[in-house]
């Protein structure tokens, strides 16, 4: 089997190589030659994938994968062609459909007949049907049925574990007929393996949902659930800040009973998928309040965060140093997506702050491309706030930021018998108590 994969990022790259080892004949292509140049040396573009180094050597060593940025070199006679190209949102959250269509419109020009044709973007519910059919069938001259299939089939893995999620989790499929649907289930089983998962309904696999709409729906309701849930959470942290209640007690009890399956509050709600997935289920439902609400929830913890930290100075951050802790969206990934520390940065500095950045993962060179000013480790501060919870952190303690009098911990990720003689802020409990590990939901 002949697959093309467009995109070789964080996501189409795995996908590419567990083609790859599945014994398929895979060719990727991307529009960063540098991405490209790596890959055909077998070299990963980027760090924090598990698994990728080795098995990316491999099936290059094979001869199973190899990259180019010509759609011309990788299209024609492609037996699956596999688009992972990000789907953006504007300024006022709009989808940004600038990348996708010029890749979908260049694919569709060097189209042969007898493709499947698979989209594993995140997308509005309908964008498969009424945007890329048409599009495909106008710059191609071939038609839907007879010349090619079309299906939606979402991505639904984690960068740092993508191979891991790939054989844990159903791959869900839509098609626009009967045909496409067989042509992609008997696709997906070829190229993926799935673990056991006797909690499921069904035997683990691939499911196929009936239409590209339902497939749509469901990776935009599986997402933005996620932020609902976050931010009904941020807004029970803030009541127990008011009253003094640990709202991490209050959610392990919650979830000691099988109906309750709260998350877990937080400074920023950051990534590619849980900020930016509910604005385009808002896209196709902008009456949506309940969506929309959290959304705001969400969107307002960086400041409420920052207005803890100033009011343990008595309102006022001027002329006081603050270290944000953490430039990356989530722990221990290298990515800043909607991170968290941008608005965290804005904020310090509209209270009147001066505001430095440490991540691990980050070198100052680039913080600095980021707009982030770094911080010089041992340099003394008045205040620092955790934004991602880096693994290296936990062993980080008041020895390790000079002159530190306020520690807020916007993750609950630091070990409070560490930070002697700091005041330790956690959203949603009692300031300076040390409070129990929350409850991780899976």
């Amino acid at each position: 089997m002949r697959i093309a994969v467009i995109g070789l990022g964080k996501i189409g790259l795995p996908l590419a190589v567990q083609y790859a080892s599945s014994g398929s004949r895979v060719t990727g292509i991307d529009v960063n030659a540098d991405v490209v140049a790596a890959v055909n040396a077998g070299r990963e573009p980027f760090p924090g994938e598990y698994q990728l180094p080795e098995r990316l050597l491999e099936a290059v060593s094979e001869g199973l994968l190899t990259a180019t940025c010509s759609y011309a070199e990788g299209i024609p006679g492609a037996d699956v062609v596999v688009v992972v190209v990000p789907l953006l949102v504007d300024n006022v959250y709009a989808p940004d459909f600038g990348l996708l269509d010029r890749a979908t419109s260049e694919m569709a020009a060097n189209l042969t007949a007898g493709t499947l044709i698979c989209f594993e973007t995140t997308l509005p519910v309908g964008t498969t049907r009424s945007r890329w059919l048409p599009m495909i069938e106008r710059e191609s001259g071939l038609a839907h049925g007879s010349d090619f299939e079309l299906v939606f089939s979402p991505e639904r893995v984690l960068t740092g574990r993508v191979f891991n999620d790939l054989r844990r989790y159903p791959k869900l499929v839509g098609a626009l007929d009967d045909v496409g649907a067989r042509r992609a289930t008997d696709f997906y089983n070829a190229v993926l393996q799935f673990d056991e998962r006797p909690d499921l309904s069904r035997p683990n696999g691939v499911w196929d949902l009936g239409s590209a709409e339902a497939a749509e729906f469901a990776k935009l309701a599986e997402t933005t659930y996620r932020d609902v849930n976050i931010g009904l959470v941020n807004e029970f942290a803030r009541t127990a800040d008011r009253f003094g209640v640990d709202i991490y007690g209050v959610i392990e009890a919650c979830n000691s009973q099988p109906y309750s399956h709260l998350h877990q509050p937080g400074i920023a709600v950051g990534g590619h998928c849980i900020p930016v997935y509910p604005r385009l289920y808002l896209h196709g439902d902008p009456n949506a309040s309940v969506v929309a609400a959290a959304r705001a929830a969400n969107e307002e913890m960086p400041r409420y965060a920052c207005g803890l930290v100033a009011a343990a100075f008595d309102g006022s951050l001027a002329h006081r140093h603050v270290v944000v802790l953490g430039a990356a969206y989530r722990g221990d990934v290298k990515e800043t997506a909607v991170s968290g520390v941008f608005p965290v940065v804005r904020e310090l500095e509209s209270l009147g702050a001066t505001v430095t950045v440490h991540d691990p993962l980050f070198s100052d060179a680039e913080l600095l491309h980021l707009g982030l000013t770094p911080y010089l480790v041992g340099t003394p501060v008045d205040a620092a706030i955790l934004q991602a919870d880096h693994a290296v952190y936990r062993e980080w303690g008041s020895s390790d930021l000079p002159g530190l009098s306020v520690l807020l911990d916007g993750r609950n990720a630091t070990d409070a018998d560490r930070w002697p003689g700091v005041t330790r802020l956690v959203i949603g409990s009692p300031p300076s108590v040390a409070v129990p590990v929350p409850y991780s939901h899976a």
